[in-house]
């Protein structure tokens, strides 16, 4: 497998993409998909790579991402994968570059095997992720790389140095390093216990480098559930359902899929699959809508003339159960979402069913959410996604100004940022040898 990536690495050199120039120092600051892809481009051309993590290891957040089954990718055709993401087209281009079938093939140059899921959603054989970094790992070091955890990154010094403060024996002492160029990696601000904190946006934005709001993405929504309905079905998942709500721009946006009402509101991958519209409906108007149709199977009219069939001796909520197979959880929703009234006209009832309204009044808290949106504004950035304002340092990842949902589609984006970042490293250095 390692002569296949060294293959890949002449064909690179053919192309003068890597060249024979004497090695130089990067420091590459955060030991996640996009840090680690950067380290493993730049240090085939023999560079000499050293990566800063301030957590005890590297890849925390990939291995948590990873403990329901790593979902690597998604397996849908190109143009309505990148139709999945809210970035520039700087961005969309990397992905055209470093695609879902790409990715798949450098997992397979690991020797981890993948599969497709029903969902066309792609995993590991085993669906875990620590082999796969495992073997990353190992070829990371083979090419040379060195890894620093407990690292945690500070800024520059006056005479432009990297300060870090790091352990010494029991002591936690400030050191510098100086590197001919820099990669920052150091993700959004999401799960904070895994390293992801945002502390790094002040001290970029304390050189005047813009760097957008980071707000939660992939999230949960606050919601005022009744404590009858929190009694009984607080953490039940709500599955087969439409899910839809109106974006800031007026414009319609829908899944079909599942959600699962929480002690706060509602959340679960349909939800998230909806957040970034939420969210700005929320920024824009203070709250928002959520429709939920129980029965996008049925029709309304379908609905209707089942509703119609005669009662005999069963209960409404029996009766609701038999004809259309409303679960105990979606019946509660049905009572807590609309008035008795509803349920006394077979058409009401039949509406409601099609198109629950829950407002939402606000997002979970940043720590809370699968990831984050906002980052380092595209402006800022040159077509080798190097900061313009400090000339050799590059970002890549969740750091940048981008949104994706699950499904694989945040962790493509990792990595394919974090190659062409890696790419303009070495395009950076060959230039300024």
């Amino acid at each position: 497998m390692q002569n296949q990536f060294l293959i890949g690495v002449f064909i690179l050199k053919q192309f003068d993409i890597f060249d024979t120039s004497p090695a130089k120092t990067v420091a590459i600051i955060g030991g996640g998909p996009a840090g680690l892809m950067a380290a493993e481009i730049i240090a085939a051309e023999g560079h000499i790579v050293s990566v800063y993590d301030a957590m005890p290891s590297v890849g925390r957040k990939f291995l948590l991402a990873g403990v329901g089954g790593m979902n690597i990718t998604h397996a849908e055709p190109a143009e309505d994968f990148r139709a999945r993401y809210s970035a520039n087209a700087q961005f969309l281009n990397t992905l055209k570059q470093f695609d879902a079938t790409a990715l798949q093939s450098w997992v397979h140059g690991l020797g981890i095997e993948t599969f497709v899921g029903t969902s066309g959603r792609v995993f590991p054989k085993d669906m875990k992720a620590a082999p796969l970094l495992r073997a990353w790992l190992h070829r990371l070091r083979d090419l040379g790389v060195k890894v620093y955890p407990r690292h945690r990154w500070l800024g520059w010094d006056d005479d432009k140095e990297l300060i870090f403060s790091a352990p010494d024996g029991e002591r936690v002492i400030t050191k510098t390093i100086t590197a001919d160029a820099v990669l920052l990696a150091l993700g959004g601000a999401s799960w904070q216990r895994l390293g992801s904190d945002g502390a790094w946006v002040p001290l970029l934005r304390e050189r005047n480098v813009q760097v957008n709001e980071l707000v939660p993405s992939n999230c949960g929504f606050d919601a005022t559930w009744s404590e009858v309905l929190l009694s009984q079905h607080a953490g039940a998942p709500l599955h087969g359902v439409g899910l839809s709500c109106i974006d800031a721009q007026g414009m319609s946006r829908s899944v079909l899929s599942e959600a699962i009402i929480s002690n706060y509101g509602i959340e679960g991958t349909g939800i998230y699959a909806l957040s970034k519209y939420l969210r700005e409906s929320l920024t824009q108007n203070g709250s928002a809508l959520l429709n939920i149709d129980l029965l996008p199977d049925l029709s309304a009219d379908k609905i209707v003339q089942r509703l119609n069939k005669p009662r005999e001796k069963n209960s409404l909520s029996n009766f609701l159960r038999k004809q259309l197979n409303l679960s105990p959880v979606k019946l509660a929703l049905l009572r807590e979402l609309t008035t008795k009234n509803t349920f006394e006209n077979s058409a009401l009832l039949a509406l409601a069913i099609k198109k629950l309204s829950l407002t939402l009044t606000a997002t979970r808290p940043i720590d809370e959410a699968i990831s984050s949106a906002g980052g380092i504004a595209t402006k800022e950035l040159s077509s080798e996604f190097m900061l313009k304002k400090i000339p050799g340092v590059f970002a890549a990842g969740e750091m940048l100004d981008w949104d994706a949902p699950t499904g694989g589609y945040l962790l493509t984006g990792c990595f394919a940022s974090g190659r062409a970042a890696g790419f303009g490293v070495v395009r950076y250095l060959r230039d300024v040898r």
